[in-house]
């Protein structure tokens, strides 16, 4: 059994149609990777980061990896969320690592060149 997980943190909103592609995105990743992937929102939606963190470590994860959804880190990611995970952090026994934004990995460049490059060549931008 793997004892780590990754959470997908997006910044949340009460709008379902906005959530839609979020959900999908923790749908279609998971089979994709061989440990535990769930998605979580910062607020404005449930679940929150407290409640994932609590459900994994109910399943005897002990250490999870917060790897934000964003393109980069503002006042969020630079006090918010590390907040967030302080305070989880000691109402749970679990190892918490906040990543740096996935718009910050150089893959997020490859991968929008990507999007860009379909799109042109089909006459869509």
């Amino acid at each position: 059994m793997t004892h780590s997980a990754m959470i997908l943190l997006a910044h949340g909103s009460s709008d379902a149609r906005w959530r839609a592609p979020f959900e999908a995105l923790e749908r279609d990743l998971q089979p994709r990777v061989e440990k535990p992937v769930v998605l979580a929102f910062m607020e404005l939606s449930e679940p929150s980061l407290e409640t994932r963190v609590a459900e994994l470590t109910a399943r005897g994860i002990t250490h999870i990896e917060v790897l934000p959804l964003f393109f980069a880190a503002g006042r969020h990611l630079r006090e918010d969320v590390p907040g967030q995970l302080e305070e989880i952090a000691r109402d749970h026994p679990v190892d918490l690592q906040l990543l740096a934004p996935v718009g910050q990995h150089p893959a997020f460049v490859d991968a929008l060149a990507g999007i860009v490059e379909s799109r042109a060549q089909h006459g869509q931008i």
